[in-house]
């Protein structure tokens, strides 16, 4: 009898494994599609990336997370020369939404929103129409999938740049606008716009009709990180503040919006401590409690531990992996790649210490920085000189690659 059960116990043990195998397989074939535009989402229609790469853009503020809706957020921003970030599936505002974007705007701010949808009401404050349209030829072979991608606008003409990814077609457009306050930023691949600018009082508001363009799943295909850089070149580049709303990705309709608001209105007030004390029973409870917890970690700090046994620390091997990767270059003649990288860590290492914009390198750059680091002016223009010559040249041989590292290095040690 026990053999028997033994056996019905394998049975249904490796029955588990395989189904628990199966399942395992099929959650790394077929990832998270749901298109959340969170930026704390790391699935493919997220918005980590975006989130990080405009960090690294705005470097010099930090990005404030706003979980108000604009009606809200518009009364504690009193600021102008801000840039506020909304990129959501569907832009469902209500008229007090509206109206504080509006205001805000014109105040001398940025506003950048991304959705598929944007509400009637901002659309028509705007003096434009918007139109989601479908590939039909595709529905009905069943493949709704496809190469299709996006471009910028620059001085009226479409760039040549495209910037592609397989998925649901970009077919979004604006079907109208006003000529006299909008300009076009952006086409689609038949030329159709979809980002818009709309000049008002002091400021501009930005309108994107395909969020996914600045999902993780897009600006990962290739080189696309550069239509995010180019699409937010546009705007201020020095804000005094930054902000990304994340309150609107959650709402999908109309009517969901008018909820929230006003269930917002309405526990404006609430106050769940005050709530809790205005109650006898409740505030005993509460006081009770409190002071049972603090028993509780005055006489849990008088216990002894038994001695843990010393474990040994783990083995810092940073230094080995870069020797490693170091001869990995070397032995591959990657000689252009390791320049760029000595480049890209003596620029940061410029930033930092001597807050320095590396973007533009001219004769009052380089004479601030022989001023604050105490080199030769001759020194940093010829350091300068070389990093200029490895930047433009495709090829590097040995020599120009060690005469590289021998000024920089010269350079660090004249500032220690």
């Amino acid at each position: 009898m026990k053999t028997i059960y033994a056996y019905l116990f394998l049975v249904l043990s490796a029955a588990g494994l395989l189904t628990g195998c199966a399942g395992s397989d099929n959650e790394k074939k077929i990832p998270d599609l749901a298109e959340s535009f969170s930026n704390t989402d790391k699935k493919p229609f997220g918005t980590y990336i975006a989130y990080h790469q405009l960090e690294e853009m705005f470097y010099r503020n930090t990005i404030r997370n706003e979980k108000r809706n604009f009606e809200d957020s518009w009364k504690y921003l009193e600021d102008t020369g801000c840039v506020y970030i909304c990129i959501a599936q569907n832009l469902y505002s209500t008229d007090e939404d509206v109206d504080g974007i509006v205001k805000f705007v014109e105040n001398g701010n940025d506003a950048f929103f991304a959705a598929e949808e944007f509400d009637p009401n901002l659309l028509t404050k705007l003096q434009c129409n918007f139109a989601a349209s479908i590939n039909i030829p595709n529905l009905i072979s069943n493949k709704p999938y496809q190469t299709s991608g996006l471009r910028m606008k620059v001085e009226g003409r479409a760039d040549k740049a495209l910037y592609q990814y397989f998925y649901l077609p970009f077919s979004n457009t604006f079907t109208s606008f006003n000529p006299g306050n909008t300009r076009v930023l952006g086409v689609n691949e038949n030329g159709d716009p979809d980002f818009l600018v709309i000049f008002m009082g002091r400021g501009r508001i930005f309108l994107h009709c395909e969020p996914r363009a600045f999902s993780n799943y897009f600006l990962l295909q290739k080189n696309n990180y550069e239509y995010l850089q180019k699409a937010f070149g546009y705007v201020r580049p020095y804000p005094d503040h930054v902000y990304w709303n994340d309150y609107y990705v959650k709402i999908r309709s109309k009517g969901q919006a008018e909820s929230r608001r006003n269930n917002n209105s309405d526990n404006s007030g609430f106050n769940s401590l005050n709530e809790i004390l205005s109650h006898p029973a409740l505030a005993i409870a509460f006081w009770l409690t409190l002071i049972l917890l603090l028993l509780y970690i005055l006489f849990g700090i008088k216990r002894r531990q038994r001695i843990i046994e010393m474990v040994k620390p783990n083995e810092n091997t940073t230094v080995t992996f870069t020797e490693t990767i170091g001869r990995l270059y070397l032995q591959k003649k990657d000689n252009k790649n390791i320049a760029d990288k000595m480049v890209t860590y003596f620029n940061e290492y410029i930033r930092n210490n001597y807050f320095l914009n590396t973007n533009l390198v001219n004769t009052d750059f380089m004479s601030t920085l022989s001023r604050k680091s105490g080199v030769p002016f001759e020194k940093v223009e010829t350091l300068y000189r070389a990093i200029d010559h490895a930047h433009k040249n495709a090829a590097i041989d040995d020599y120009e690659l060690l005469s590289l590292h021998e000024q920089i290095q010269e350079f660090y040690k004249k500032t220690v």
